[in-house]
C-alpha cells in the first residue's frame, strides 16, 4: 500500500511538472511571436532545465510502478495492467492521473513542435534579411589540416563603398 500511495504521488508530481513545461512553452511562443530576442535564450534555458526536471519525475515514477507492479506480481508494469489488479478504490484516481498525464504530455509535444516550427521560421527570416544585406553569403572551405574555416565577411570599408 506504501508503494502505491508513492506512485499516486509521483503521478501527481509528474502531472505538476508537464504542466510547468507547457507554461513554460507558452510563454516561449508568445516570446517569439512578440520578438522578444532578449529574453527569448534565458526562455530556452528555463524550457531545458524543466525537460530535465519531466525526465528525474518520469524515472522515479517508472521505478515506483515496477516496484509495485513486482508487488502484486503483474507480469507487464504497464498501467493497464496495473489498474485492474489495484484496490478498487484506488483505481479510478490512478486511472485518472494516467489519463490527465498523457493528455498534458500530449499537449507539451504539440507546443514544443509549434515553437520549434516558430522559432526555425524566425531563424530562416533572420538569415533572409542577412543575405539581402550582405553581398554574398559566407563560404566555407577546409584548409591543410581538414578544419573548416568561413571566409571573413568584408571590410566595413567595402560594405560602405557597395552601399553609397
Amino acid at each position: 500500500m506504501d508503494t502505491l500511495k508513492r506512485l499516486i504521488n509521483l503521478l501527481r508530481e509528474e502531472l505538476k511538472h508537464y504542466g510547468e513545461m507547457l507554461a513554460r512553452l507558452d510563454h516561449q511562443q508568445d516570446l517569439v511571436i512578440h520578438r522578444a530576442s532578449d529574453d527569448l535564450l534565458a526562455s530556452v534555458s528555463s524550457v531545458q532545465a524543466q525537460a530535465a526536471a519531466i525526465q528525474q519525475a518520469r524515472a522515479l515514477r517508472e521505478q515506483t510502478q515496477l516496484k509495485l507492479a513486482d508487488e502484486m506480481g503483474s507480469p507487464e508494469p504497464t498501467f493497464a495492467n496495473l489498474i485492474p489488479r489495484l484496490p478498487a478504490d484506488y483505481r479510478p484516481l490512478v486511472s485518472a492521473l494516467v489519463d490527465e498525464n498523457n493528455e498534458l504530455l500530449i499537449r507539451v509535444q504539440q507546443r514544443a513542435r509549434q515553437n520549434h516550427l516558430l522559432l526555425t521560421r524566425s531563424v530562416e527570416s533572420m538569415q533572409r534579411l542577412i543575405n539581402t544585406l550582405l553581398p554574398a553569403p559566407p563560404t566555407v572551405v577546409y584548409n591543410g589540416g581538414g578544419h573548416r574555416s568561413t571566409s571573413a565577411l568584408p571590410a566595413r570599408a567595402a560594405l560602405l563603398e557597395v552601399v553609397g
